[in-house]
């Protein structure tokens, strides 16, 4: 049982928290205008009661578990990989690295971060912690819904990713805890079209977390912060909508 001044403790850190750091919030609002990812059907909304007949309000949504702002979980690309449900809550929080590639990613759509970008980022922030979360910032988030995947003349879709390189030495070599980025997949549209969902894949057979649909990274600080990623213990789950937010230094 705890002490009541380690309670105390916690409390003040908390207090601490909200009053001297920022809370950014990295989540898309939920709703049938949300972006996501082609393949899927928009949320679906039925009102089940309202207050005109029941004193309550109550709706049921149907929605794949990839949709928005969303957690894939190991289970999603391997058969013998972690579900939801198995996922500890101190598995949720963070540190968080997140390095920008948005210029690059507004001249080059079909930009991939690869290990070297990683490298340089590491040269001038130090390296990458072990179990950290590594967003990819590419300011995509700050597109209309409409043209989140930036459809070519031909209908073919066109948004940055990450080279599969880079996502194996960050699993193998810096061993990071989750990876994450503002566009709808992982890879890159193009490189997706061609060769599938490689880099999706590989972050998640290694036993990691992929987020997905970011936003608001530009509001975060390239070290120093803290991400927490929640979302339900659905039994069987391979993916869900997330609350994802960081805490800053302001």
């Amino acid at each position: 049982m705890s002490s009541p001044a380690r309670t105390l403790s916690l409390w003040q850190q908390l207090s601490d928290l909200k009053s001297n750091c920022k809370w950014i919030d990295l989540t898309h609002e939920l709703s049938p205008e949300t972006p996501h990812w082609y393949g899927f059907q928009p949320l679906g909304v039925k009102k089940l009661f309202d207050f005109d007949a029941a004193p309550m309000k109550v709706f049921e949504y149907t929605l794949p578990g990839q949709y928005g702002t969303h957690v894939d979980v190991p289970s999603h690309f391997d058969a013998n990989g972690r579900s939801m449900e198995a996922i500890g809550a101190d598995e949720l929080a963070f540190p968080i690295c997140v390095i920008d590639k948005s210029k690059e990613s507004a001249a080059n759509h079909d930009y991939a971060l690869t290990k070297e970008d990683v490298l340089a980022w590491e040269a001038e922030y130090g390296q990458i912690p072990e179990g950290a979360f590594v967003a990819f910032r590419s300011d995509w988030s700050h597109r209309k819904p409409s043209e989140i995947d930036n459809n070519d003349s031909e209908g073919k879709a066109h948004y940055p990713g990450w080279d599969l390189d880079c996502v194996k030495w960050l699993a193998d070599e810096r061993r990071v805890g989750a990876i994450g980025h503002e566009t709808p997949d992982t890879d890159p549209a193009a490189c997706e079209a061609q060769t599938g969902f490689l880099a999706e894949a590989y972050i998640l057979k290694a036993g990691r977390l992929n987020v997905e649909l970011l936003k608001n990274l530009d509001q975060l600080p390239p070290v120093g912060a803290v991400v927490f990623v929640v979302f339900p213990r659905l039994r069987g789950g391979t993916g869900f909508p997330a609350r994802v937010f960081a805490i800053a230094p302001k």
